[in-house]
């Protein structure tokens, strides 16, 4: 089996919502970036955790998955969240822009069935803040017709902490492993 997927979601896990009163977590920084499609006086505030980098490299260097932005950040993970935290150049999953107002019109995550179509019968982990219901239920059954498939759901206002990449490095070393002959 090729190591599974790592996809990662920014907004609700690198980059936390803010609570009632408006706050972010004390262990993340302020960065004004400018996404495509706005100009440098219209930048946008984002709050990263530098942590994150660090977390992330050391389950990405041990080579067990291959990690994957899947954001409606798009490209711009690459080109200007990656490098706030000391990600390498990343490939991402070319997500399309669609016209909604609710992050589940079908009652699961929109992304959902783009991601599907992209992953294929490929294994995956997909760290994600905005799951529901029906996507746990596709999670199993890919697992069960042998995509192996986890869900990790961090709490938006936290974002991503550390037992959440225990929680993958732990499922991705019970996974069984093809070797090349």
């Amino acid at each position: 089996m090729p190591p599974p997927y790592l996809l990662l979601d920014i907004d609700g896990v690198l980059i936390p919502f803010p609570d009632a009163e408006g706050s972010t977590p004390a262990t993340h920084a302020r960065h004004d970036v400018v996404p495509t499609g706005r100009s440098a006086d219209n930048p946008v505030t984002v709050w990263l955790n530098p942590d994150h980098g660090r977390l992330l490299m050391d389950v990405i260097r041990i080579g067990l998955v291959t990690p994957v932005w899947c954001t409606s950040w798009r490209q711009d993970a690459t080109t200007l969240i990656g490098p706030l935290l000391g990600l390498p150049t990343l490939p991402h999953v070319d997500l399309p822009r669609p016209q909604i107002t609710t992050s589940h019109p079908n009652g699961y995550l929109w992304k959902r069935d783009h991601v599907d179509a992209w992953l294929g019968d490929a294994p995956a982990v997909w760290i994600d803040d905005d799951f529901t219901g029906l996507d746990h239920a596709w999670a199993e059954e890919r697992t069960a017709r042998g995509a192996a498939t986890l869900l990790v759901q961090p709490d938006p206002r936290l974002g991503l902490q550390p037992e959440h990449l225990t929680e993958v490095t732990k499922w991705v070393a019970q996974l069984p492993v093809v070797r090349a002959a």
